[in-house]
């Protein structure tokens, strides 16, 4: 694993920070190229044209408004970690203590060095985070709990969930937007 910060900042926290671009109608065609995008973001326009019913100059007019819009983030691969060897993955649920002045922050700064983080998410109820994290061994993660999350200054609990099996995916948030329209 690469500790490359994602597009949008430090684990997606920059893009709540993102300048809001103005808010672009998602009519059916619109979703419909999503939808293909999700299942193929390698998908030539021509074929995409075809899928959703335009012709490829009125695809690509659409496709660059929602690029253009910030709904299409930006294109990547997924991968399959089992193959990389990554056989641990977990949910961590980090509460700290919130009496310093800058205590957010310097946490933020501090997972975004370790590579093993690959998600990290501001929650309400009893912990301030929860990790996505993922080792290659129970050996690793180990170490990366014990001896990195445990000893960063202001942590005051860790919960682990490790995941077992992973039932289903959405990557991207469509799904919302498919079940609201119906």
């Amino acid at each position: 694993m690469s500790g490359l910060i994602p597009p949008g900042g430090a684990f997606g926290l920059g893009t709540a920070r993102r300048q809001k671009k103005s808010k672009m109608e998602l009519d059916a065609i619109n979703l419909r190229i999503l939808a293909c995008l999700q299942d193929n973001g390698r998908i030539s326009n021509q074929d995409l044209a075809d899928k959703v019913a335009l012709s490829p100059s009125a695809c690509l007019r659409r496709l660059k408004a929602l690029e253009a819009s910030g709904i299409i983030l930006g294109y990547q691969a997924r991968l399959d970690t089992e193959r990389l060897g990554i056989e641990i993955e977990a949910f961590v649920q980090v509460s700290m203590r919130e009496d310093e002045d800058g205590w957010h922050d310097r946490f933020v700064a501090e997972i975004g060095k370790w590579p093993e983080v690959c998600a990290i998410y501001v929650v309400t109820g009893e912990s301030n985070y929860i990790l996505r994290v993922q080792a290659a061994s129970l050996k690793d993660y180990t170490d990366f709990i014990v001896n990195r999350l445990h000893r960063t200054r202001g942590v005051t609990d860790i919960r682990s969930n490790m995941i077992l099996q992973k039932l289903k995916e959405v990557p991207g948030g469509l799904g919302v937007q498919r079940s609201a329209r119906r």
